[in-house]
């Protein structure tokens, strides 16, 4: 294989068309916060370079009841200000609400162009988006893609029918929703820092929708940690949804969430240097099997290795300079 192929062309194949999203959804719905919340991300677009963290502006918890109108306005105010680097997303109600199609037709069909994706909440079935995307692709917004928020047992239960649409870039886990919809039988721990990642029902479901996504190149978000203060807490809780899990993103509903899940998420500085380091010595050989500090490497370590430099571009880690042009395009 020729040297100068690109290594997500070379190794990836078929996968390099699956979604790659920031490794962060900050939540907000009150207007003071989602206009702090969009300066923060440009903020740290300017730190890092790169935009680390996507806004999602809420109508479902953020717009109070009778004024959705004026909300679903709002948002789409906010939205249209966002920068050409700035990913910005919205929250509609779910499919099922009176004020759906009303969410829709103004949020989609005026601010679509600004907008990175929809997030639809309380999707029970691939139905449900279906229905969600001809509201939306009739808004004139057929390009944007779907993010859906899994919250019952029913819906565990259909997750990979619901990763495999389409349109789906994401499935997200919600946590306080699934618990209350066992009706007692999980206990208010299972909705806790460690709760949620001990009791087996809480577990199993988080499991399922992290194999969903995966086994359709999708992107499986962790939900909402809501002990806020203790960032070291919710920086062990992101850590453990990324390395046990198999989550690539994760919810943050305060901007002091934003850093721990940044590097929660992020590959460790010696674990960058050991991708670059394999994948230059990879490039030498086309892509052929390599011995590298007494191992031997291949085509699967190396994309694996190459997963590991994209993470750390999307969580604004510092790459070696041999390998920077490959995620900059100048390479």
């Amino acid at each position: 294989m020729n040297a100068r192929v690109h290594p997500r062309e070379a190794l990836l194949g078929a996968q390099a068309g699956a979604v790659v999203l920031p490794v962060c959804d900050h939540y907000s719905g009150v207007e003071a916060r989602m206009r702090k919340s969009l300066q923060l991300q440009q903020e740290l677009i300017e730190e890092f370079g790169a935009c680390v963290f996507d806004v999602t502006l809420d109508c479902e918890d953020g717009a109070p009841v009778g004024g959705e109108a004026e909300h679903a306005a709002l948002v789409v105010a906010l939205a249209s200000l966002a920068s050409e680097k700035a990913r910005v997303a919205v929250r509609v109600h779910p499919v099922d609400h009176p004020v759906f199609d009303q969410d829709v037709a103004l949020i989609a069909g005026k601010a679509g162009k600004k907008l990175a994706h929809i997030m639809l909440p309380k999707v029970e079935c691939v139905e449900d988006v279906v229905r969600a995307c001809k509201a939306i692709d009739a808004a004139g917004a057929a390009h944007l893609p779907v993010h859906a928020l899994i919250e019952s047992p029913a819906a565990v239960h259909r997750a990979f029918d619901i990763a495999a649409h389409p349109r789906v870039q994401s499935l997200s886990f919600g946590l306080m929703d699934f618990v209350s919809a066992h009706g007692g039988a999980i206990p208010s721990e299972g909705m806790g820092i460690e709760g949620q990642f001990t009791h087996p029902l809480v577990v199993r479901a988080k499991v399922e929708i992290s194999s969903a996504c995966h086994a359709h190149g999708k992107v499986p978000s962790h939900g909402v940690v809501t002990e806020f203060k203790d960032t070291k807490a919710l920086g062990r809780a992101a850590s453990r949804a990324a390395r046990e899990l198999g989550y690539t993103r994760m919810w943050s509903i305060h901007p002091d969430q934003i850093r721990p899940i940044l590097e929660a998420f992020a590959p460790q500085a010696k674990e960058i240097d050991t991708a670059a380091g394999i994948l230059v010595a990879a490039q030498a050989a086309e892509w052929a099997p390599i011995s590298h500090a007494g191992k031997l490497e291949d085509r699967a370590s190396y994309r694996y290795y190459w997963q590991v430099l994209e993470r750390a571009h999307r969580t604004g880690r510092k790459l070696p300079p041999e390998v920077a042009g490959w995620i900059t395009g100048d390479k």
